[in-house]
């Protein structure tokens, strides 16, 4: 049998079966493992596109926001809510959210490290958004919002 791997590798099974295992975690190549004292074993991915499990956990109505405060802390969440439906610039959400700029700065970094925000630099000003995987977690993947 061969299967696309991230690297070339070749199990020799010496007249053992081969254990498979279906694995969320796989997101694009097959895993092995192997200890010559225990059956093989292969663990694939199921078919699904890579995704943050962010945006799963929260399936399939968007999270609380009591739940979003314990994921996130209260700030990073009032981040979040405030990007939602609107672009705002570092600065723009210091304001709306009565911290300073360098926390707001640091929150957006930290959501944008996560994909749920896109940061944009227009001159001196850094402008924020949500992702569409942002929208995804806040509302679920059919755009309902459930508070």
């Amino acid at each position: 049998m061969e299967l696309g791997y991230a690297k070339e590798q070749e199990l020799d099974l010496r007249g053992r079966g081969l254990v498979l295992i279906p694995a969320f975690f796989c997101a694009v190549d097959p895993v092995t493992f192997y200890d010559p004292s225990l059956p093989p074993v292969l663990l694939y991915p199921v078919g699904h596109r890579p995704m943050s499990f962010l945006s799963r956990v929260v399936q399939p109505t968007g999270p609380r926001e009591g739940v979003l405060h314990r994921l996130f802390g209260r700030t990073r969440a009032m981040v979040l809510r405030t990007l939602e439906g609107r672009v705002r610039t570092t600065g723009e959400i210091a304001r709306v959210l009565d911290i300073s700029p360098a926390s707001a700065s640091e929150h957006a970094s930290l959501l944008r490290d996560a994909g749920l925000v896109s940061s944009e630099r227009r001159g001196n000003r850094v402008c924020h958004r949500l992702t569409p995987l942002g929208l995804e977690f806040l509302h679920g993947p059919r755009g309902q919002l459930d508070l």
